[in-house]
């Protein structure tokens, strides 16, 4: 089977607070919408309150801080199943690795990462929550799969799979972080099919 990996099987969820499904998804679609028309610095609660029509006690009784109201939009933008099992490992890698590109093209996500690792980096507290509600669902969604291939005998076994995890995401991580290039989904099947190349049974 895969070496140690550090990815949970389980979803981490945020908890402590009671929740409003109407009201979270008015207000993180409302801060992925000001994240992409003003920016990461000129967002704010107090903004995300006056477009969704409601006090900000109310978002603060849910998100703390503005760091972790953007850290769940940027969780809700990007998914935390990615990864389906349809059979075809090839496509169930493309179309998980697909929500990344989805998520930077048609979203303010890649324009707001720069500014939250930043602040990431400073908060170690908020870190460990960011890498809890974005990072590890969806690695374990990969991870569940590339697993299940193991026991199928469809890829070897023998493999780093933190580092196989992190090979097929990197590169549009990468460029979003750096705008050096497009993220597209040809870069995408790019990473793909190396992880892949790399996976075949002896």
């Amino acid at each position: 089977m895969p070496r140690s990996s550090s990815v949970p099987d389980a979803t981490a969820r945020t908890a402590g607070r009671k929740k409003d499904p109407e009201i979270d998804r008015a207000v993180l679609r409302a801060t992925l919408d000001l994240l992409e028309e003003s920016g990461y610095a000129a967002t704010s609660i107090s903004a995300v309150a006056s477009r969704v029509g409601v006090y900000r006690p109310a978002i603060y009784r849910r998100w703390p801080s503005k760091q972790h109201l953007v850290a769940e939009a940027v969780a809700s933008a990007l998914g935390s199943e990615p990864t389906p099992d349809t059979g075809d490992l090839r496509a169930d890698l493309l179309t998980g690795v697909g929500t990344l590109v989805a998520a930077f093209t048609s979203t303010g996500v890649s324009r707001v990462l720069p500014a939250l690792v930043a602040d990431l980096s400073q908060q170690p507290a908020l870190h460990q929550d960011f890498l809890d509600s974005v990072f590890q669902p969806r690695r374990a969604s990969t991870a569940r799969r590339l697993r299940a291939s193991v026991e199928r005998g469809e890829i070897q076994a023998d493999f780093d799979l933190d580092f196989i995890l992190d090979a097929l995401a990197a590169p549009l991580y990468y460029r979003a972080l750096f705008g050096h290039g497009p993220v597209t989904p040809a870069v995408a099947e790019q990473s793909v099919d190396l992880v892949l190349a790399s996976l075949r049974p002896h």
